[in-house]
């Protein structure tokens, strides 16, 4: 592993273009009669040439509105009248069944409040905690197998180890470092992650704040013990929100019975094709990491959340009898004294072995450049239509 990581530790380079895309990344979303229109003036195929990591390329089109061929139209129409009602009643009973169990583990016990605006049930110990952390995986990947994910290919990958003279304390001493990550590091393809991360480690992740409000929904985050974040936010709760992060993956690193932050540095989500830019509020605390890959094979439909409004994706996606997912998981990636003097470095050699290993391509657009695109789309096919925008939910980290 390590001679695999050496080959991948570089210097970052001296332009700062990655830091400019961050910094644009949290402006509001543009307005169609400005620089979308200039967008929309150009090329389609010029169009989706320069935002690629954001284009659909499956069989209905852009946006989801493409032209059907007459197969797949009788296709949608058998599924919606058999399999989308099945999955709709299974699943709104996997999630009522849930929410009741967080109910009951949590009746009569105060949440853990680290802020004014942070409270949540993941510190809870013993029986409680265990039946909501179990039950909380299997049923999410029942979920998984509601929604079509019959089989979900996992690969474990082991990098090659270059140092094999190191002497065998210095080794017993880093692989006890390596076996206590406090992140899960993956990219961001779809609301399925959420998911399948529930299912496989059960860690906390950072959400919107009005997320806690949700019904149904709210009391679970809780009990995933996710950090709240007002989105947009540029007020000094964003350095709060950094603060309780950094802590959470601490704890994780110390304590194995502490649940670790799942957190996506791209800052929105891609195509699956693509890794953008990571931020570096996913690394702020300097501890070890675990890289995560997800990919979304598929033949009709995309499963990826790309320029295509959330009901009209999840009701393809309930249409669809298989689905498919695929895991790469990479070794614990310990960083080195360089890299934790410079986050920018750390991020950087994360997000290149994460693309070397998932045969994803690197792209320099971010947020912003997403949001640009998506107003032009609107321009183009539907005027006055907001499209999903990927997030942002907490600067640097989500």
């Amino acid at each position: 592993m390590a001679s695999e990581l050496h080959q991948l530790r570089f210097d970052p380079p001296q332009s700062n273009a990655s830091d400019e895309s961050s910094a644009q990344d949290d402006r509001p979303l543009l307005n169609p009669d400005s620089d979308a229109v200039a967008v929309a003036d150009d090329d389609s195929d010029d169009l989706h040439q320069k935002y690629a990591p954001f284009v659909r390329r499956d069989v209905y089109g852009t946006m989801g509105r493409g032209e059907l061929p007459w197969m797949e139209k009788v296709l949608l129409a058998i599924a919606l009248v058999t399999i989308v009602p099945i999955r709709v009643v299974i699943g709104m009973s996997l999630l009522f069944l849930y929410y009741m169990i967080c109910r009951v583990c949590t009746f009569f016990h105060d949440p853990n409040r680290e802020t004014d605006e942070q409270e949540d049930y993941a510190h809870m110990v013993g029986w409680r905690r265990s039946v909501i952390v179990c039950t909380g995986r299997f049923l999410s990947r029942a979920m998984l197998f509601v929604l079509g994910f019959y089989w979900i290919s996992e690969v474990y990958r082991i990098l090659p180890n270059e140092d094999k003279s190191t002497n065998e304390n210095e080794g017993q001493e880093k692989s006890q470092e390596s076996e206590r990550p406090g992140a899960i590091i993956s990219n961001h393809v779809s609301y399925l992650d959420i998911l399948y991360h529930m299912s496989s480690s059960f860690p906390s992740f950072v959400a919107k704040r009005s997320v806690a409000n949700i019904p149904l929904v709210g009391i679970i985050s809780k009990c995933l013990g996710c950090v709240y974040v007002q989105r947009e936010s540029k007020t000094s709760d964003s350095k709060g929100v950094s603060g309780v992060v950094s802590e959470r993956i601490r704890e994780a690193v110390k304590n194995s019975s502490a649940p670790m932050m799942m957190l996506f540095p791209e800052g929105t989500t891609t195509n699956g094709e693509f890794l953008l830019p990571f931020k570096t509020g996913a690394f702020l605390s300097r501890a070890p990491v675990l890289p995560l890959i997800l990919r979304y094979p598929y033949q009709r439909f995309s499963l990826a959340w790309e320029s295509i409004t959330g009901g009209r994706h999840f009701l393809l996606l309930l249409c669809q009898f298989v689905n498919h997912m695929e895991v790469i998981r990479l070794p614990v990636y310990v960083p080195s004294p360089e890299e934790k003097n410079d986050l920018k470095l750390y991020a950087n050699n994360v997000r290149r072995l994460m693309a070397k290993e998932g045969n994803m391509m690197l792209s320099d657009i971010g947020l912003a450049e997403k949001r640009v695109y998506l107003a032009a789309l609107n321009v183009l096919v539907c005027p006055g239509m907001n499209f999903y925008d990927g997030g942002s939910y907490a600067p640097g980290y989500y």
